[in-house]
């Protein structure tokens, strides 16, 4: 999964999980504030770091290399 994903920058906004989770924007920001999303608060934005992302989409996915 990581080598899939290894393009990402090292912080995800909102717009960057929709599209590498192929949702709705809308549905990445409610996504983001779930108490199991990694996705602390930086000052005014929430952001993910890219190897605490991929290891959430292994988890909920059941996938891992």
């Amino acid at each position: 999964m990581e080598r899939l994903l290894h393009w990402l920058p090292l912080f995800l906004n909102a717009a960057t999980v929709a599209k590498v989770l192929g949702i709705a924007p809308s549905s990445s920001y409610e996504l983001m504030h779930e108490k199991d999303f990694p996705a602390p608060q930086i000052g005014n934005r929430i952001v993910v770091l890219k190897e605490a992302f991929i290891r959430w989409v292994e988890q909920h996915t059941g996938e891992s290399e």
